[in-house]
C-alpha cells in the first residue's frame, strides 16, 4: 500500500473518505500501488482471503431503471434470481448494468465502486456471506482505493439489509 501524500486523493476516494468520517468510521481509505479492479487483485494486494473482499455488483432494475447494488463476498457469485425476488415486484426484472449506467448511478467507475458515497440513492443489499469474516475490505471510489471495516459495520454504513443473495457455494 502506498500513496504519495503530496498528491491529492482522487475525487471519488475523497467522497468516500468524507462519508466514512461523517459516520465515525475509524479507517480511512488507502491507495494501493497497483489497481485492484477485481476482487482477486485486491485480495492479493492486501494479502487476505478472497472472501474478505466486499465487491460491489450493480444491476439495473427494469422498467424504472433503479440502480441495485449488491455488496457480496469476493469468493461468491450473486444469484440474480434471489436479488430479483428481493428488490423487484409486479413482474419487474433485473438486468446487467453497463459502465455508463454504473458511473451515472454511483459516481464511480467499474472496479472502484464503493459501498457508500453514491451519486444517487441506490437499492442496496449486503451478502450474508460477508459476515463469515470479522475484517473485510471494500473499494473506496477508485480502482486503487480500498478501506478496511468490520463486516457487521457494513449495514451501519450503508443502511442496507443483510440477505441471502449468492449462489450456493461449492464446498
Amino acid at each position: 500500500m502506498s500513496h504519495d501524500a503530496s498528491k491529492p486523493l482522487p475525487e471519488g476516494v475523497q467522497r468516500v473518505a468524507q462519508v466514512l468520517r461523517d459516520k465515525g468510521h475509524p479507517h480511512a481509505p488507502v491507495m494501493l500501488s497497483d489497481a485492484a479492479r477485481t476482487a482477486q487483485q485486491a485480495a492479493d494486494a492486501l494479502g487476505i482471503a478472497l472472501g474478505q473482499i466486499a465487491k460491489s455488483i450493480i444491476f439495473k432494475r427494469k422498467p424504472d431503471a433503479a440502480a441495485v447494488l449488491v455488496i457480496t463476498s469476493g469468493d461468491r457469485r450473486v444469484d440474480e434470481k434471489k436479488v430479483q425476488a428481493l428488490v423487484c415486484q409486479d413482474g419487474q426484472k433485473l438486468g446487467r448494468a453497463d459502465a455508463d449506467f454504473v458511473k451515472a448511478s454511483t459516481g464511480f467507475s467499474i472496479g472502484g465502486v464503493a459501498p457508500v458515497g453514491h451519486a444517487v440513492p441506490l437499492v442496496t443489499l449486503i451478502d450474508r456471506e460477508l459476515l463469515r469474516f470479522d475484517e473485510i475490505w471494500a473499494a473506496a471510489g477508485h480502482p486503487h482505493g480500498v478501506f478496511k471495516l468490520h463486516s457487521e459495520h457494513l449495514a451501519h454504513l450503508t443502511g442496507a439489509p443483510v440477505a441471502d443473495v449468492t449462489e450456493q457455494a461449492n464446498t
